[in-house]
């Protein structure tokens, strides 16, 4: 196999269920392929790059064969989809929205993404700079849920995850708190699939609601 930034990052992402991000570092990579982990460095300078180029494979991963939206399907109904996508490879690997936040990806991948969503919604009306805020704002919202997502069942709490129901109903009081007793019980054994789409729905709204008219020359 050729040893090379996308071969190390595979190998990373591969390591991430046994030993987590936090527990992930050159020399298990190195080992994993093979090779002394001074074989890594020709190819990513220290464990900054090696996360990059991890994030840069799970996006890519998300976003290959994106189109254009078909005919007759709407501007939201397009972003949740790709934000749907983007949250299901993250969800593959532990940590893996971990691994995308804060990370640069310098791909064609993502180009191609941004530039699909810009003109699609300059066909929907929007101007240049509101268009320009969607898709920071989308990537912002899908990450920051997959990482609380993934926190709630995180192995490392083994038989103590204190988001477990039955546990979060003995922190509650609901004579105290009785509405926020429910909501925490509604929150934690609800549809997260529905709650993720909800909460995009609700911010794609608030970009409809908010957007300028586009200048016309």
């Amino acid at each position: 196999m050729k040893l090379d930034a996308t071969a190390i990052a595979e190998a990373a992402l591969g390591l991430l269920d046994e030993v987590g991000l936090d527990g992930l570092t050159m020399r298990k990579v190195a080992a994993a392929l093979n090779v002394q982990a001074p074989a890594l460095y020709w190819h990513v300078k220290n464990k900054r790059e090696l996360l990059d180029a991890m994030a840069q494979a799970v996006f890519v991963d998300a976003v290959t064969g994106v189109e254009a939206p078909r005919q007759g399907q709407s501007w939201q109904d397009w972003l949740i989809a790709l934000a749907g996508r983007l949250r299901g490879s993250m969800l593959r690997y532990r940590d893996g929205a971990k691994v995308l936040a804060g990370t640069y990806i310098s791909d064609e991948a993502m180009w191609r993404t941004v530039e699909l969503t810009l003109r699609m919604l300059e066909d929907a009306g929007f101007s240049k700079a509101d268009g320009g805020r969607v898709f920071p704002i989308m990537l912002h919202y899908t990450v920051g849920f997959v990482i609380e997502e993934q926190s709630r069942t995180s192995i490392e709490y083994a038989d103590a995850n204190p988001y477990e129901p039955d546990r979060l109903e003995q922190v509650v009081d609901p004579v105290r708190y009785p509405r926020t007793a429910q909501l925490v019980a509604d929150l934690f054994a609800g549809d997260v699939d529905a709650e993720f789409d909800y909460g995009l729905r609700v911010i794609l709204a608030g970009i409809l609601a908010t957007r300028t008219v586009p200048e016309r020359s």
